[in-house]
């Protein structure tokens, strides 16, 4: 507990030696009241209808709409970027875990797993920009470099958590590394990689709306072009689109990861359980194990 308030005081500290004149930050809420109010708010919800053009052939004009086709191709680069993140990042995280791969291989991999996050995806997107031009294309590999980074440390961490008694049996029965990592390893932590692969196309999503400031293409190529118009109504608009289709996303990862979660006769905690007294709480919600000796008492 000393620890915590030792940081924490550190950080004030810290924060006032930043902020430095405090008299500077008077009149800043008034002013992005007024912000708001006047540019702001309510949003411009013209983003859902169809563009004048090209002409709309479709029976439905919300297909042809800039909210739609942005979030469609970011969403697109998204998926493209994670799954080839992925494949890319799961080699690597064996080769970086050292409970799977001695040193010498080890500290490699995490020098190369380093170097491709330590450049955030829109630095990415300018230097590809410089091969493909302006485009998806640009976004894609951008994305993809960020994420075998990102994901690759996600990935060996995981794996480095392991327990030790699998791996010692897979050594005892023979197994090489290569076989150790795919029989063991992999399985052991499908949960928790499943689970970083499902956030990290959740960031690639929203991250979507920064690449495209560069002109790597999805909805944030339009967020730019508004916000150059100084049409901030309609980025607003564009920006709760993309937490609408983040929060969707967040339920899917949230359905997917409970198809691979052992939960056995573990009940899920309810409000009463949280706040109630046990004493209290017991009554109204048994165990399973209460449950259970009651049925054989029957």
């Amino acid at each position: 507990m000393g620890i915590v308030t030792a940081i924490s005081l550190l950080a004030l500290y810290i924060f006032n030696d930043m902020v430095g004149d405090w008299g500077r930050l008077s009149g800043g809420w008034e002013n992005l009241v007024i912000f708001f109010n006047e540019s702001l708010w309510p949003p411009d919800w013209s983003i859902l209808e169809a563009q004048s053009y090209p002409v709309c052939e479709q029976e439905v004009e919300l297909f042809c709409s800039v909210a739609w086709l942005g979030m469609v191709e970011t969403i697109k680069i998204a998926f493209v970027a994670t799954a080839l993140g992925f494949v890319f990042a799961l080699p690597l995280s064996v080769l970086a875990a050292n409970n799977l791969s001695p040193l010498w291989m080890a500290i490699p991999a995490r020098v190369i797993l380093a170097a491709m996050r330590s450049l955030p995806s829109i630095i990415w997107a300018v230097l590809f920009m410089i091969i493909f031009d302006v485009g998806t294309l640009a976004g894609i590999f951008a994305m993809t470099f960020y994420t075998v980074g990102y994901l690759g440390k996600l990935q060996f961490e995981s794996m480095e958590g392991l327990k030790n008694a699998p791996l010692e049996a897979a050594k005892a029965m023979g197994m090489t590394r290569a076989e150790t990592a795919w029989h063991i390893a992999l399985p052991e932590s499908a949960n928790h990689l499943l689970s970083h692969l499902m956030f990290m196309f959740e960031y690639n999503v929203r991250h979507g709306t920064v690449i495209g400031l560069v002109g790597a293409g999805g909805i944030g190529l339009y967020i730019n072009t508004y916000l150059k118009l100084t049409q901030y109504d309609k980025v607003v608009a564009l920006l709760l689109v993309v937490f609408i289709v983040v929060v969707l996303i967040d339920f899917l990862s949230m359905a997917i990861r409970s198809t691979v979660t052992e939960e056995g006769d573990v009940r899920r905690p309810s409000w009463s359980t949280i706040f109630l007294p046990a004493s209290i709480s017991s009554k109204y919600h048994t165990t399973p194990m209460k449950t259970s000796s009651s049925k054989e008492d029957e």
